[in-house]
């Protein structure tokens, strides 16, 4: 059977997780003439009167044993673990367990770019879907980042382009999934609290490649050695980029992002073009322009595509200036990998770190810090390991909470620094999201830049 040919008609399919990924699916399967039940432990979600009027069954306030053992089919959310005692025993007495992503791409009918990597996946999915569109494609995009693939579904032609951000809990629960162009950002270790450890978290990102052909493209960092090694047996064709390697297909020199062809370097986008702050802000540049140009966008497109993006809410975000301080969100800086490369692209930085503690080493940050640092806010659960770590390096005070970090780090940035949040963590001990902590970082900035 083709992917063409999958039908949920008439099968009683148990849907895991009702946020948005869950509940798209759930409207689709209904559409599709599923039997749908909608399980999430949430006692009540907004959606229930919706769904309930397509015919979706619901479950909340816990998860019911029968439910998974008599489905014909169970489709998880992105996030939700994947040994739950009730999924393992479905999955032991033969019942098919597949994720959001899995069970819509295989009724896409357009081809698929797909992008993924630790950091980097929302910018460079935003930067792809603009330079497509100004090339004059039809393109949708979505998956981790704005709108689940499942409610993209009924709006899928030959010609449209599903430009898809893919986590490495989208892909853990992958079967047949097969994008045209598959990228790989980077690679560090993320997620430890919900993947077993970092080898399954590679393992989870390394299906992006696993059912591409040799028609296919695989596009890597060449700057990420884990990233390399993470495509050394992949099918498709493999394109690298980088910024300062020579080797990489597609670089940067001369003011210009080109491409080595056999034919000599030819240039795809000027520099004089990207108003985006940080090394790795270009980076995520150049592997936009990469994966663009191979699915057909020209020159002027790409960089018709950048004009005005200055880049995406809480991903280096200049808030407001106070006495010659600078305020920058970077909520979504939650590894140590990604905050690092958040100091490294200021100097006089007083970094507001801390949060839920997702694994890695924030002695990480150290050589930053060193070159790049004044001094560091510890925050949230995560406030005493930041402390122990990085006490030695910079000075390091804590705050109780988010506002009181923000007024303690403009203390010590005075005169001249940058206030920056780039908190290494995840955001669930004090918010509901980095999206949440964002904005109340934005909201504690503009009170004390208006008192």
């Amino acid at each position: 059977m083709t992917t063409q040919d999958f039908s949920v008609s008439g099968q009683q399919v148990l849907v895991v997780g009702a946020a948005r990924s869950g509940v798209a699916a759930a409207y689709l399967l209904a559409k599709r003439g599923a039997r749908v039940t909608l399980t999430d432990r949430k006692p009540r979600i907004s959606e229930e009167a919706d769904l309930k009027a397509v015919g979706v069954g619901l479950e909340l306030g816990g998860h019911h044993a029968k439910s998974f053992a008599t489905a014909d089919l169970i489709v998880v959310s992105p996030g939700v673990r994947i040994d739950l005692p009730e999924i393992l025993h479905a999955k032991e007495h033969g019942v098919p367990v597949i994720g959001e992503l899995e069970l819509a791409s295989r009724w896409l009918v357009g081809p698929i770019v797909a992008i993924t990597g630790t950091k980097g996946k929302s910018t460079t999915t935003t930067l792809v879907g603009r330079m497509l569109e100004a090339a004059g494609k039809r393109v949708l995009v979505g998956g981790n980042i704005g709108v689940p693939v499942s409610a993209q579904v009924e709006a899928s032609t030959a010609d449209t382009v599903h430009v898809i951000e893919a986590s490495s809990f989208q892909l853990e629960t992958t079967d047949t999934f097969r994008p045209w162009i598959a990228a790989l950002l980077n690679f560090s270790p993320d997620h430890l609290d919900q993947h077993p450890d970092a080898a399954a978290y590679a393992a989870a990102k390394q299906r992006i490649f696993a059912n591409q052909r040799p028609d296919d493209w695989a596009v890597v960092n060449a700057e990420s050695a884990d990233a390399v090694t993470m495509t050394t047996n992949v099918k498709a064709r493999v394109m690298t980029y980088g910024i300062d390697t020579d080797a990489a297909e597609v670089h940067v020199g001369g003011g210009f992002v080109w491409q080595r062809t056999s034919e000599g370097d030819i240039p795809l986008l000027p520099l004089a073009a990207v108003q985006l702050q940080g090394r790795h802000m270009l980076s995520n540049v150049v592997a936009a322009t990469a994966i663009s140009h191979l699915a057909g966008a020209s020159g002027a497109s790409l960089a018709r595509a950048l004009d005005g993006f200055r880049g995406l809410e809480h991903v280096m975000e200049l808030v407001a200036t106070k006495d010659g301080v600078r305020f920058v969100n970077d909520s979504k800086a939650t590894n140590v990998d990604a905050a690092a490369k958040s100091i490294e692209s200021f100097d006089k930085v007083v970094a507001i770190i801390g949060g839920k503690f997702k694994g890695g080493n924030f002695a990480d940050l150290a050589a930053p810090l060193r070159e790049h640092g004044r001094a560091v806010v510890a925050i949230g659960e995560a406030k005493s390991l930041v402390r122990d770590a990085l006490k030695d390096v910079v000075p390091v005070v804590d705050a109780s909470n988010l506002a009181d970090a923000v007024r303690r780090a403009w203390d010590l940035a005075v005169p001249d620094g940058v206030v920056l949040l780039a908190p290494a963590c995840s955001s669930f001990d004090m918010f509901a999201d980095y999206a949440d902590r964002g904005r109340q970082f934005k909201k504690a900035v503009l009170k004390l830049v208006n008192e």
